[in-house]
């Protein structure tokens, strides 16, 4: 008996594994940037192609969220098809919601499993513009081992972690460790300095630059003093190449054993707990200290992933999108990269807290994390963080004070503020 047209069409797409109908496509994703990001996200999206019958390919932006923000609107400007998935950072939606696709009839109520800051954080104009992947907060990374061969404990303040610093570079340095550091953290002008500084800022009561009202609180002592403070640290108990660090720099010299602590974000854990790493079974991880009035203060970062409203094969990017942000493949994440994960309920997971036991006890830090002014500043939040950085940048670099440096950023942000927010 002849088959007919309809059946070999069906038997053609479940050879390919995709649903009746479905064409294969090739799908372009955006993963991130360091190695981790590529083994953690690559592996599992190329799992769904194979499964749905779908070829995948992997894009890999710049390691600068600046620079792949730049990159991105640039692209969107061309309407380009090429990348059909994209991982946003937390203050992007905002930026770019014009070319972002709704996700609200593919989620199918999804999100509400998510934690519901973030999802409102991804939700502009009543468009769902990304579905949570994880989250982040700046976290103290410390040496284990040098701090009880010092008899210094985990720092509370920002005045105990350079006093435990100094104690251990002067005991290193005679032990003949010429290069040995006592902080090293984000502090090159870019996204990731905003961050930092923001943490600083926050912990000295300092306000969160721009409040949500949108008013301008950045220009007040208790700020100046924070930048002022981080200010010291360069060429003491920092090195004055920090200026030019981001995340993995940072993370490459404490991993190769030459710093006490570092300010990075989760994922550092798994790194630093790899076989290969010479820091294995030494690292813990704490919250950042607090300033003097004793709070405790860590940016909220995370990545969304959202789908490219000038794709070609936007249902099955979406269906990716969906694959990849599921508990199933936020549990292996978390398990096997130290990515947070954005579904509540992972949080009480046995497999996940053995696995990275600073989930659990930090997660008050994850929950209660400050934000960047994103949300009231919409497209021009990357004005705003470009004139904050660089204010924080100068002082580091000695050219100015913390209190001429952000009058100096005042008057540029009611310039911003003027144009409309």
């Amino acid at each position: 008996m002849k088959a007919t047209l309809t059946q070999l069409v069906a038997a053609a797409a479940l050879t390919l594994g995709a649903l009746p109908g479905a064409l294969a496509a090739t799908i372009t994703i955006s993963c991130g940037s360091n190695a981790a990001d590529l083994e953690w996200c690559g592996k599992y999206a190329e799992e769904w192609g194979k499964k749905a019958g779908h070829t995948v390919k992997m894009y890999t932006p710049p390691a600068s969220t600046t620079d792949n923000l730049a990159l991105l609107r640039q692209q969107f400007a061309a309407k380009s098809a090429d990348i059909d998935v994209l991982m946003i950072d937390v203050v992007w939606p905002g930026v770019i919601k014009d070319h972002l696709v709704d996700l609200k009839k593919y989620s199918k109520g999804a999100e509400a499993k998510h934690f519901p800051a973030i999802v409102a954080n991804n939700t502009v104009d009543g468009k769902l513009l990304g579905m949570p992947f994880f989250t982040d907060a700046g976290l103290l990374f410390y040496r284990k081992d040098l701090l009880e061969k010092y008899g210094a404990k985990v720092p509370e303040t920002w005045d105990e972690l350079a006093a435990a610093a100094k104690k251990v570079i002067d005991g290193e340095r005679k032990a003949g460790v010429a290069d040995f550091q006592g902080f090293v953290f984000q502090a090159k002008a870019y996204e990731g300095l905003t961050c930092d500084a923001l943490e600083w800022v926050a912990s000295f009561g300092g306000g969160e630059i721009i409040d949500k009202a949108g008013n301008i609180t950045i220009n007040n002592p208790n700020a100046a003093k924070a930048l002022d403070t981080a200010a010291t640290w360069i060429g003491t108990i920092a090195p004055g190449g920090v200026l030019n660090y981001g995340e993995e720099d940072a993370r490459g010299v404490f991993q190769n054993g030459k710093a006490l602590f570092m300010r990075n974000w989760p994922y550092a854990w798994s790194l630093a707990q790899a076989p290969d790493s010479p820091i294995k079974g030494k690292v813990g991880v704490a919250a950042l200290p607090a300033g003097p009035g004793g709070k405790k203060s860590a940016t909220l970062g995370g990545w969304q992933l959202a789908v490219n409203k000038y794709s070609k094969n936007i249902d099955a990017a979406a269906d990716l999108v969906m694959h990849m942000t599921s508990a199933d493949i936020q549990k292996k994440r978390a398990i096997g990269g130290s990515y947070n994960p954005t579904i509540v309920d992972l949080y009480k997971d046995a497999e996940i807290v053995k696995a990275n036991q600073f989930m659990g006890d930090l997660l008050p830090v994850f929950t209660g994390a400050v934000a960047r002014p994103a949300t009231v500043t919409g497209l021009k939040y990357p004005e705003v963080s470009r004139a904050f950085w660089d204010a924080t940048h100068e002082v580091l670099s000695k050219k100015s004070n913390g209190a001429d440096a952000l009058k100096k950023l005042e008057g540029k942000l009611k310039q911003v503020k003027r144009t409309g927010w």
